[in-house]
């Protein structure tokens, strides 16, 4: 649980109520003096408001965008963001932090004005705004950007999504035929989309929120079916990384009523893993069942990447769900049926993401059943993955592998040290050397 900032409460606290003599500012009031002063300073609207001054409060979030802190300052009337409690340390939420050795180097500031900016602009997703150019650009912009994800550098597809999201927005404000405008809401959704994804993967799943929320507006107003399926994909997503078990189920089973593709496939998966995480272990078998019977649409257009459940994705996704209901017997057949499908795939459709965390439930099924020699065979091409490839998850998941090493079974064998060194090394060093994948891009 994250330690209560009561610091940035104390502040709120000595601050006295314009509209109510003789009492503390609520933390509504603070929040709409602090988008007030934005819309004095900047001429950009904010919709910060009392559940996120509350996120604030109580830890959830430790280092809000650059514009909060500077609202914040003002109204607070401190000069420091260390006098409210702000800190770049800790801010991944449940996720270790590792920041020098994994994806999140240099992007930390980036990441959290992008949330901030997102955050900005539902209002105007929520409006009836009319526009007139060709979004034929913009699609294609956003394919390109799913479909190398992971197989490229994350900060220039994650400055290009931002820059898909800001001129969809800019031609909104524009006058254009109705479907162009259901045409632009949905190029703004997916780029929102794919910025919550990346903010996940990034360590920020909080961040992930103020973007998924103005994609699901824009959905609505583009009317996109397949676009709300991947928005609660990923909302589902950002709270399973929090922990947010509950709140993961609710996304994924809320989801299928929009999914027809391959996104169907993706949310019965993640239910029936969120069902098993939570300890409805009948519920999580059936639906599995399900997941495993489940045919997309072969219709519906898919974009590919991190927008597309291939079977060898939702087998990965039923590996860990097997682990969680503690059978490691069915959780190596999926596993490595879906480590088999990714290496025999074209590049092209790899999800390079997918894969390694497949490899990591080899590792740990192997742990299980005791195989340590094939468990460090299954955990080699993990530990080529380079630097800039190690999202946050990728971490939690081998730091889990790193855990099992660790057990009393394990406690005096050489081999399960030497896997847990190999482990340790990687979370705290960069890498140095090229896997195989890195060397086809």
């Amino acid at each position: 649980m994250s330690e209560s900032n009561e610091l940035l409460r104390a502040a709120r606290e000595r601050t006295q109520s314009s509209s109510t003599p003789g009492s503390y500012m609520s933390r509504s009031e603070l929040a709409e003096s602090v988008c007030a002063w934005l819309w004095s300073t900047t001429d950009t609207k904010y919709e910060l408001d009392g559940h996120y001054i509350a996120k604030l409060e109580r830890g959830a979030v430790r280092w809000p965008g650059a514009a909060y802190r500077a609202g914040l300052r003002e109204v607070l009337r401190v000069t420091s963001d260390s006098e409210l409690g702000f800190s770049q340390t800790g801010t991944s939420g449940s996720l270790s932090s590792e920041a020098t050795s994994c994806s999140m180097a240099g992007l930390e500031d980036e990441l959290i004005d992008a949330g901030d900016a997102s955050i900005s602009l539902l209002a105007l997703a929520e409006e009836s705004n009319v526009g007139g150019l060709t979004v034929e650009q913009l699609h294609a912009d956003i394919e390109r950007i799913a479909q190398n994800y992971l197989k490229v550098p994350t900060k220039a597809l994650f400055q290009r999504s931002v820059a898909v999201r800001d001129r969809a927005f800019r031609l909104l404000s524009g006058r254009q035929l109705p479907q162009q405008t259901r045409d632009l809401y949905a190029a703004a959704g997916w780029a929102l989309t794919l910025l919550g994804w990346m903010s996940v993967d990034l360590g920020r799943p909080d961040v992930a929120e103020s973007h998924t929320r103005t994609a699901w507006a824009c959905a609505d107003a583009a009317g996109h079916d397949e676009l709300r399926a991947w928005v609660r994909a990923t909302q589902h997503t950002a709270a399973f990384w929090q922990d947010d078990i509950d709140h993961a189920l609710g996304f994924a089973l809320d989801g299928l009523q929009y999914a027809a593709g391959t996104s169907a496939r993706f949310l019965t998966a993640a239910a029936a893993l969120d069902l098993a995480r939570a300890g409805r272990t009948d519920e999580a078998r059936t639906m599995l069942d399900q997941a495993k019977r489940t045919r997309p649409d072969s219709s519906v257009p898919e974009l590919g990447g991190l927008f597309l459940c291939t079977p060898e994705r939702a087998e990965g996704l039923w590996s860990d769900t097997y682990l969680t209901l503690g059978q490691p017997e069915l959780t190596l057949e999926h596993a490595d049926h879906s480590v088999a499908l990714f290496e025999a795939a074209p590049h092209a459709r790899r999800n390079p993401g997918s894969e390694r965390m497949a490899r990591l439930q080899q590792v740990k099924a192997y742990l299980l059943l005791g195989d340590l020699d094939s468990a460090q065979d299954a955990l080699a091409p993990v530990l080529e993955t380079r630097t800039e490839y190690r999202m946050r998850p990728l971490i939690h998941r081998i730091s889990e592998v790193a855990a099992l090493t660790r057990t009393s079974r394990y406690a005096e064998d050489p081999k399960a040290q030497s896997i847990h060194q190999a482990i340790r090394d990687f979370t705290r060093f960069p890498a140095t050397i090229r896997s195989p994948m890195d060397q086809m891009t």
